[in-house]
């Protein structure tokens, strides 16, 4: 069969459990192919939109209690959730990525002085069961590494961090940190090792062709340079690793992109209402831009092409507008601002998934349909 974009957007709505809902929080998150988790809140919701009658207070639970998922460093360097059970995969396929340092070179660290950091992160994190807030770990890293570790030269937030800090996040620290429980306000980190039993490295390329048929099956067909883009990797790189992947071609509306060999199954679109938050994968993960956020949505609901700075309001898959939210005690309002006129049944659908994210916050939901005033992040 040839594809359109609209079969494209509806198997990747199903796949995203964006039609019909998932059944635990870390076969969803396996599904989107990580939660972006910057904005930890939004995280959570956007997993529990997944789930059947799902909150954020399940979401946390298998975060911190069951520990089915774990919060990490994934793609593209940010902070995400992960299935616990996949970290291995996930920190072997992004460990295989090139590693360009984007600091200036009194401030990045020597190959030999990068390998004395990750070691002392390891050691040093392995050693503490409780986990260490970053102060704690900086004392750590420095003893085992030297003082030129926590040397403050890395800019961030107005202030500076120690020179270890440039490679946290990068393929070179994957597989030895990861995120552990707060500390009452402290962030604390912990080994990949502690927290996921049984955690191991797999060969780094293999885990890597792996990762990208898991991406392409979530939100292929692609081509290689957005999945480049979903990695931040090279694109000449990653078009070397497709040539060594069992894929297929196939051409949508005149674009070329790829599949995974065999993968044909695209399934009607459900019509459907959903209210994305920021950074939700769906939005992140689909390509091209132009398709998953037509006409005014691509300057309305992104920021110089890229996604996740607003939530979305997505209607059949595409984005069709954005939203926000204010939370006051149990409360939380909600303003929507559709690109064009919603008829009375997406009305009626759009009150429907307001009052799913109340059940999801544990709030009581108020619904405004106007303009949206606050900036991206707000």
């Amino acid at each position: 069969m040839t594809p359109t974009w609209s079969d494209v957007i509806a198997r990747r709505v199903e796949r995203n459990y964006l039609a019909a809902p998932g059944a635990d929080p870390a076969g969803v998150v396996a599904a989107m192919c990580g939660a972006h988790a910057q904005i930890l809140s939004a995280a959570e919701t956007s997993v529990a939109m997944r789930l059947q009658d799902g909150t954020r207070t399940d979401v946390q639970k298998a975060l911190w209690t069951d520990r089915t998922l774990v919060k990490t460093f994934g793609p593209r360097g940010t902070v995400h959730l992960l299935p616990a059970g996949e970290l291995g995969l996930w920190a072997g396929a992004l460990a295989a990525l090139p590693h360009s340092n984007p600091f200036a070179a009194d401030v990045r660290m020597t190959p030999e002085q990068n390998e004395q950091v990750v070691a002392a992160l390891d050691d040093a994190l392995r050693a503490a069961d409780g986990g260490l807030t970053v102060d704690e770990l900086s004392a750590e890293v420095v003893s085992r590494a030297g003082p030129w570790a926590g040397d403050l030269v890395m800019p961030a937030f107005q202030t500076m961090w120690p020179r270890w800090r440039t490679i946290v996040g990068s393929p070179l620290t994957q597989g030895v940190i990861c995120f552990g429980p707060q500390r009452g306000r402290n962030v604390t980190y912990t080994s990949p090792a502690l927290w996921a039993p049984g955690f191991s490295l797999p060969e780094p390329m293999a885990a890597l062709r792996e990762l990208i048929r898991r991406y392409l099956w979530s939100y292929g067909p692609a081509t290689p340079a957005q999945v480049a883009r979903w990695l931040a990797a090279p694109p000449r790189f990653i078009a070397d690793v497709f040539t060594t992947l069992d894929l297929q071609p196939v051409t949508v509306e005149g674009d070329e992109t790829w599949l995974l060999e065999g993968d044909l199954d695209f399934p009607g679109l459900v019509p459907g209402v959903r209210l994305l938050p920021y950074f939700d994968a769906y939005g992140v993960g689909a390509h091209p831009r132009s398709v998953t956020f037509p006409g005014r949505a691509f300057e309305r609901a992104l920021a110089r092409g890229q996604a996740g700075n607003y939530p979305v309001l997505l209607i059949d898959g595409r984005a069709a507008g954005v939203w926000h939210q204010r939370l006051a005690g149990r409360k939380v309002h909600v303003t929507v601002e559709p690109l064009t006129p919603l008829s009375r049944a997406r009305l009626r659908a759009l009150d429907a998934e307001v009052e799913r994210l109340g059940d999801i916050l544990g709030a009581t939901p108020t619904l405004t349909i106007g303009e949206v005033k606050v900036g991206a992040h707000a």
